[in-house]
């Protein structure tokens, strides 16, 4: 994200209005609109659900959680959070084949 300068954006007025409240600090402006989650855009999001899925279905074969977390290079106490997770509400039969495809 690139910086822009106020005054070649906003108008003087704006800008006294502004130093009333932050003078020579930065300030984030959102975007105006609908909010994007976390990794909607690039779909890291999507990715890590799909690594979680696989996961919880090696372990599922009888996979070790060492076995597990040495082949993600994670934490067991991440492997087990997904577990645990996972398994309050599986993944969905589609999910578990394309997880088993793509997964390690």
């Amino acid at each position: 994200m690139g910086y822009i300068r106020a005054e070649d954006v906003l108008p003087e007025e704006v800008i006294d209005l502004i130093w009333q409240y932050v003078d020579g600090e930065l300030v984030y402006i959102p975007r105006k609109g609908q909010k994007r989650c976390w990794g909607s855009v690039t779909g890291a999001r999507d990715n890590l659900k799909l690594r979680n899925e696989s996961i919880y279905t090696q372990y599922m074969k009888g996979i070790s959680v060492q076995e597990l977390a040495a082949c993600y290079c994670l934490s067991e106490k991440s492997i087990q959070r997904i577990i645990r997770e996972l398994k309050k509400s599986p993944p969905s039969e589609s999910h578990i084949l394309r997880a088993l495809k793509g997964g390690k």
